[in-house]
Order: C-alpha cells, then sequence, then structure tokens
C-alpha cells in the first residue's frame, strides 16, 4: 500500500518543507491544520495534497483527518505546554489506528531535560509503543525571523539571552527535508538522531554576519533572562511560553557542548551539507531591513 502522510502544520516552517518533499517524491499527503482557509491557499496549488481541520484539543476531530493515513509527522505547537492533557488523546488514538511511523521533532539534548514538553512527549510515544523517528535539531535559524523579528526588523538588535557561546544552528527547512526522507525510509524507523547545522556560532559573529551581508549595522545587546522574558510576556507571549525560552536560553547561555557541537548527520541524511547561516540571512533578508 502507498504512503499516505498526515503532515501536522504544514503551513508552518518545517511542516512546509516537510510538504514540498513529499510532493517532490509523488507522496499522497493530508495536511491537518486548524486554520483550513490559509492552508488551502498555501498548499491547495500542490498535487497530492488534501487540507483536512485538525485540532489536538478537540478529538472529534481525530477521526476525519486519519482516514487512510498510515504515517504521521507533527511538531509540538509552542501554544500547548502541557502534552499529558495537550498531546496525549492524540498519541493514544494514532496508537489504536496502528499507524506505521510517528516522525516527532523534539529537541536536541531533550534526554537530559525532563521539564521541556518535548521530553515527556517522547516518553509517551516511547510507552504507547508507537513506531517512530525522534528528530532533535539544534536551535533554528529561522528563531531570528519569528520570535526574534520585532526587534532585529525595528532595532536591527538581535535581543536574545544567548550569552557569548556558540551554536551549531541549523535551518528549518533542511529539518523538514530530514523529517521528509525519515518518513519514506524504513532505516530510520525507531532511531533517536541528532541534527546540528554545519558551524558553530555565537550571536555576537551572527550580528556581524548581518551587518556584513545586508550593509547595515546590527549589533547584540544580551539582555538579562529576567528583562528578555518580561519583554517577551509584554508582548502577549503566555509565561509558559516564556519559561520554555528562557530555559532554552539557559542552556545556550552556560555553552554546553550539546549546543555547540557539530555533526554530520544532516549530511548523511541529506545527501549534501545543509543550508549555511549565511546563506539562511540572504534568503531571508526581507524580515531583517
Amino acid at each position: 500500500m502507498a504512503d499516505k502522510i498526515l503532515v501536522i502544520g504544514g503551513t508552518g516552517n518545517i511542516g512546509w518543507p516537510v510538504i514540498e518533499y513529499l510532493n517532490r517524491q509523488h507522496v499522497k499527503v493530508v495536511a491537518g491544520t486548524h486554520n483550513i482557509n490559509k492552508a488551502t491557499a498555501k498548499l491547495g496549488r500542490l498535487d497530492d495534497v488534501e487540507v483536512r481541520h485538525f485540532d489536538f484539543l478537540n478529538p472529534n476531530t481525530f477521526e476525519d483527518v486519519m482516514v487512510g493515513v498510515n504515517k504521521v509527522f507533527f511538531v509540538r505547537p509552542p501554544q500547548l505546554e502541557n502534552p499529558k492533557r495537550d498531546m496525549l488523546p492524540f498519541l493514544t488514538y494514532i496508537k489504536q489506528r496502528q499507524i506505521q511511523q510517528l516522525v516527532f521533532i523534539s529537541l536536541l539534548g531533550v534526554e537530559k531535560l525532563p521539564n521541556m514538553p518535548h521530553h515527556a512527549i517522547e516518553k509517551m510515544i516511547l510507552n504507547l509503543r508507537i513506531p517512530y523517528t525522534f528528530i532533535r535539531p539544534n536551535y533554528f535559524m529561522q528563531n531570528l525571523n519569528t520570535t526574534h523579528q520585532e526587534d532585529i526588523f525595528k532595532n536591527h538588535d538581535l535581543f536574545i539571552p544567548g550569552g557569548h557561546s556558540r551554536t551549531s544552528f541549523i535551518d528549518t527547512r533542511d529539518v523538514g527535508e530530514i523529517a521528509g526522507v525519515t518518513l519514506l525510509n524504513p532505516k530510520y524507523l525507531n532511531q533517536k538522531i541528532d541534527i546540528t547545522g554545519p558551524d558553530s556560532w555565537s550571536y555576537p559573529e551572527i550580528a556581524k554576519m548581518m551587518t556584513d551581508l545586508l550593509g547595515c549595522e546590527y549589533r547584540y545587546s544580551k539582555p538579562s533572562l529576567w528583562k528578555f522574558r518580561k519583554a517577551m510576556i509584554k508582548r502577549g507571549v503566555t509565561k509558559d511560553f516564556a519559561k520554555t525560552l528562557v530555559t532554552i536560553y539557559v542552556i545556550q547561555q552556560v555553552g554546553t557542548i550539546t549546543a555547540r557541537k557539530v555533526n554530520s548527520n544532516a549530511e548523511k541524511i541529506l545527501g549534501h551539507r545543509p543550508r549555511s547561516f549565511q546563506t539562511y540571512i540572504k534568503d531571508y533578508q526581507k524580515y531583517f531591513k
């Protein structure tokens, strides 16, 4: 039987590249989405992609979205901070459907981070004995044009409490393609795969790189964790998500080997070197200037 893959969050920074990759391989895709109109506008032009309503918090959407589906891909929506309440009902449902594979985008070093939602989700998947692939990427380059875009665009300031440690950032376009590859190759079944970008950078180096490539000055102000948390909450971020962000940047500030290490897993899976930070900045420059 040919694969039919449910991609949850198909308009996002990772879900969209997953769908693009699967579409190039002529694999049938169901895009599970909370916003049908938005997803249809973006995905409707693609062959073999069907948009269906899905909501982790509404079990009534589970049956319809899973019709004909044998594999599932998902990223945890950042606003869903309670995995047992928000994710377990769906995971239990797809276990009952006896799916062939669940690909989950987790987090590099998650096995050492019991307080992170990704840790709990991995544990639930393992306890349910769902055939899985855990992709554990390092920090996303695209965090700059999403979470931190306002400060960079308006003030040319990397308002990020990341210290001066180095981090092996990865492009979400590469993460999405890697997920697509693992969905179609059984050798990645029941694997936990650590993924990094090709190089390791500090935020001062990134600010200089942006200055050199974009022709205007960018700086790294290195706010305190408290100042950053306060600013994020003031902008409407929930306290739970602000806590998750602070936890991530505490890890980054410490400069752990996990955060700064570079491995070759992305290149091995993709068959080519993953995108550089310079490529990312050039491709996304409209968000920064």
